[in-house]
């Protein structure tokens, strides 16, 4: 009980003490909405708001995390239509330069090269038209999310770092 107990009253401390340093809810829920847009546009956004560069990477992954899930889960239904009016059968998508990269790269370079190249709602879409099962994309979508909010967080903050003490 007193480990539980432990845990949790240093996990409320480290909240407070990151949520010391924001400026307030609206800034973080608006890095949040921005990044179930795109992830580009949320980090920035809390890097300009000055938001603490750990809530950043956490809200900015969370938001891109739900918008690739809600893609996925809605996206499903659509797949049969999408591939029915613009391919007329699988056997013409199977055809394309797009599925012939699907197959060379596979749900795992999907998932961790689409929050950097298309955006995570985007990139969750592709892969429900190309017919990637559903586990696998949220899982791997999620893992590259993860990784490139941690990448570009810290590489605009080194960037807004080196940038304030050129002009001082």
């Amino acid at each position: 009980i007193f480990k539980a107990f432990l845990s949790t009253f240093l996990s409320d401390i480290f909240i407070l003490y990151l949520l010391s340093d924001t400026m307030n809810l609206e800034s973080i829920l608006s890095v949040f909405a921005a990044s179930v847009v795109e992830l580009w546009l949320g980090i920035p956004l809390g890097l300009v708001m000055e938001i603490n560069p750990v809530l950043i990477i956490i809200f900015s992954a969370t938001g891109a995390i739900l918008s690739a899930i809600a893609i996925t889960i809605l996206g499903e239904n659509l797949r049969a239509r999408l591939v029915k009016w613009k391919y007329g059968d699988e056997t013409a998508l199977k055809e394309t330069r797009m599925y012939n990269l699907w197959n060379k790269y596979g749900i795992i370079g999907l998932g961790l090269l689409s929050p950097l190249i298309f955006g995570a709602p985007l990139g969750a879409a592709v892969g429900i038209a190309l017919g990637a099962e559903k586990k696998g994309l949220i899982l791997w979508m999620s893992i590259g999310i993860i990784i490139w909010s941690i990448a570009l967080t810290v590489a605009g903050s080194m960037g807004l770092l080196a940038l304030e003490s050129m002009v001082k």
